[in-house]
């Protein structure tokens, strides 16, 4: 049965690894949609994946995920029943068919039932656009293709949660406009979380957006309000300027410059990207001056 609110929320969460903290006191709500991740390597997002997804506990703090309390036995099997999880490198059997493995993990998932199980494995095949080739091995499939099969994996059961770790690594231009074809539609009437470094997915599908950096939440908005950061510090110039946090020469010539514009420069439009880049810069500004 979905639940009402579909939400999640984690207030105060840390995870250790020995001496290193992998997150630090995270406190966040996720609701029905698409909330994408950002953050740069080691920033602690597959860490809080896996926290979600209930294959790491906290040491401290508390989460409630749609409803349930993944720390007890009861509340961590409540979740995996409505959850799909979509990892970066999920490691698909090559010898299996599309079908055979969809097949497999409604098994997985408790649909005992065969004929329920099957008709649940066209369903989420016919959903991700894999039906012609459902009874094709895996290892003949397309990297694009093999991304599907992962993500209708991931839907098997129509979980509540869905969790993408960074689905559209090592996808052409056209696999990944298809892909982001399919999120957009899996985010209406449930939550998802997209983890990834491609700002443009953010822009194109994410009614919010979490940017963790060191184990820590440094912003949690719209994607409109992550580019305002970048309100009058992007500018257009012949050359690199002094002192600019990034720049580079764009097709037409000029130079996008991102940081402290000098007086008298144009302003540029602000992308999700430029305040992405300008919040981490001043983050590592903060500390370096603490």
């Amino acid at each position: 049965m979905r639940s009402t609110t579909g939400r999640v929320t984690l207030s105060g969460v840390a995870v250790r690894y020995g001496s290193s903290t992998a997150l630090s006191g995270v406190s966040l709500t996720l609701e029905p949609g698409v909330t994408g991740l950002l953050g740069p390597n080691g920033a602690g997002k597959t860490t809080l994946l896996s926290t979600l997804a209930t294959a790491t506990g906290p040491d401290t703090g508390t989460l409630s995920v749609l409803g349930h309390d993944p720390l007890t036995p009861a509340g961590r099997r409540a979740v995996r029943r409505r959850l799909g999880y979509l990892p970066q490198n999920p490691g698909l059997p090559a010898h299996f068919t599309a079908f055979e493995f969809i097949d497999y993990v409604g098994i997985l998932k408790e649909i005992s039932d065969r004929d329920t199980r099957r008709a649940e494995a066209r369903r989420v095949l016919e959903e991700v656009g894999l039906t012609a080739d459902r009874g094709r091995r895996i290892r003949k499939l397309s990297g694009g293709m093999r991304q599907r099969v992962g993500l209708a994996a991931a839907l098997v059961g129509d979980p509540e949660l869905l969790i993408l770790d960074e689905p559209t690594v090592g996808l052409d231009p056209e696999q990944r406009l298809r892909f982001r074809e399919l999120v957009a539609g899996l985010g209406e009437g449930r939550t998802v979380l997209l983890s990834t470094h491609q700002t443009e997915d953010v822009a194109a599908l994410c009614h919010q957006v979490v940017v963790l950096d060191r184990g820590a939440v440094r912003f949690q908005g719209t994607p409109a309000e992550l580019a305002l950061l970048a309100r009058d510090r992007v500018w257009s110039g012949a050359e690199r300027a002094p002192g600019a946090v990034a720049a580079w020469r764009t097709g037409v010539g000029a130079v996008r410059n991102i940081g402290d514009p000098p007086q008298g420069a144009t302003p540029l439009e602000p992308t999700i990207e430029d305040g992405y880049l300008l919040l981490l810069d001043g983050e590592r500004t903060r500390e370096g001056t603490a």
